[in-house]
Formats: structure tokens, sequence, C-alpha cells
């Protein structure tokens, strides 16, 4: 019995233990730290290239607008004005048509030089009873008459120093003076234009009134107001600056405006500091 428990011994195989490395450092320590250094490497290296696209862009991005930025203003002045010679020429341009002239350019020159002889013709006497002839025959009409009136108010204060040496009828419709009144609240003003004035009577006796414009979308759209003629400071402005200042956006302003009332009131456009009326 004691031979046959010693052949199976030899038969079983006895586990034997893995050797170990040298330095006692095993192969599973040392493939996990080569993985997480290229893990990091690889890091590394996606954050520079992200930094690196993110400059890309920002730079690309704000070439982008400067190059809108500059194109743009030129782009709509050459179609408006391209569009304008198209517009202006065709008044003339398929008379020229009909008569085998097809110069692109020549119904523009006409049109220009048939508002330069319009112009001339109405600054004489004989101009002007033909206009008011004609204006009587549009004043009978029901509808034209309004737009026609509407048109003319518009005409004649966008360019009064022209309406009232041309048609001297017209100087009731144009803006009288700028103004510069308090609005909207204590402590701002605002550029107005005078229209007229109106007597305002009470019991407390007559006032009398300015009514004003006071432009709130360049000079085609704003607010009306009547106000007392002594809160209005009157600015040695003519009229045609104060258009310009408003269309220009208060970049036309003097940097000192001057009141052209008694006391000589001053204002800076720096501090903008106006003493009370």
């Amino acid at each position: 019995m004691g031979t046959r428990e010693r052949d199976l011994e030899l038969l079983i195989p006895v586990a034997v233990p893995p050797l170990m490395p040298p330095n006692g450092v095993s192969k599973s320590s040392s493939s996990s730290s080569s993985a997480a250094v290229s893990s990091n490497s690889s890091l590394h290296h996606n954050a520079g290239k992200e930094a690196f696209c993110k400059v890309i862009r920002s730079w690309a991005s704000k070439k982008f607008m400067s190059g809108c930025v500059i194109l743009l203003p030129l782009a709509i002045t050459f179609y408006i004005t391209w569009w304008f010679i198209h517009f202006v020429d065709g008044f003339f341009s398929p008379i020229y048509s009909h008569l085998g002239i097809n110069i692109f350019g020549l119904g523009f020159m006409t049109s220009l030089t048939f508002i330069f002889m319009v112009g001339v013709f109405m600054s004489s006497w004989l101009g002007a009873s033909v206009l008011s002839l004609g204006e009587w025959f549009i004043k009978k009409m029901p509808l034209v008459s309004y737009i026609y009136s509407a048109s003319k108010q518009i005409s004649a204060a966008i360019s009064p120093v022209l309406m009232i040496t041309t048609i001297p009828d017209q100087n009731s419709q144009a803006f009288k003076e700028v103004a510069i009144i308090r609005h909207p609240r204590y402590g701002e003003y605002a550029l107005a234009f005078i229209t007229s004035t109106v007597a305002l009577q009470s019991n407390m006796g007559e006032e009398e009134l300015c009514c004003v414009y006071v432009p709130t979308n360049h000079l085609y759209l704003g607010d009306i107001f009547l106000i007392s003629s002594k809160d209005i400071l009157r600015p040695n402005l003519s009229v045609r600056e104060g258009i310009e200042i408003v269309i220009s956006g208060g970049m036309s302003i003097p940097q000192i405006l001057t009141m052209v009332d008694a006391h000589m009131h001053t204002i800076r456009v720096g501090s903008f500091a106006v003493p009370p009326v």
C-alpha cells in the first residue's frame, strides 16, 4: 500500500508558483504604467489640438466680421446708386429705344438735364404761375390732393431754403428754426424743429405756444409737442444744419452751441450742461 500511494503522488501534478521578474516588478504593473503614460500623452496632444483650433476659429471669425463691416457699406452704396441710375434712366430710355438709340446712361443724363431745366423754369415768375395753376387743379382731386400736400410739406421741410427762394408761399410749411427742448425727462434734452406758433387762450390770459417737431427715426417720423416759448432754447443753428445733425445721428453737431436769445446761453456737448431758462 505504501508503494501504491507513492506512485499516485508522482502521477498527480503539483502547481508551481510563477517566477517573479527581477527587481520585484510584476508584468501587470508595468503594463498599467505604460498605458497611463500613453493616455497622458494623448490627452496633452488633444488639448493642444483643441486650443489651436479655437485660436484659428477666433482669428478667422474676427477677420470675416471685419471684411463684412468694410464691404457691407460699400455694397449697399453701390447697390442703391446702381438702382437710382436705372430708376432715373428708365424715364427717358424707352424714348431712345423707340428711336433706335441704345446708349446706357443717356436717359439718366437726360433726366438730370430735365430736372435742372424745371428748377430754372420754376424760379421765374412764369414758372411759379404755371405751378400755382397746376396745384389748383390737383387740390380739386379728393385723394390726390392729400398725397400731394403731404409730399410737398416733406419736401419743404427737407430743403426749406430752396423752397423759399423758388416758391415763396412755402415758407409757412417749412421748419422755422432749430430748437432744444427738455425731453423726455428733466436733465435730458432733444433737438427739435419749430414748425408754427399757437396762441393758447384761457381764463389766466393768453400764452404763446410753439409747435415743435422732434424726430425719432431720422427725419420722417417723430413726435409733435406744444411747448411754451419761454421753455425753448434756440441755438445758433440753421435749419439745414439741424437736418444734417439728425440725419448723421449727431456726428455733425458742433462742439459748442451758442444760444441766440438775449442772455446768450451756451451749451457744451461734452458735459451737455444747459443752464435753466
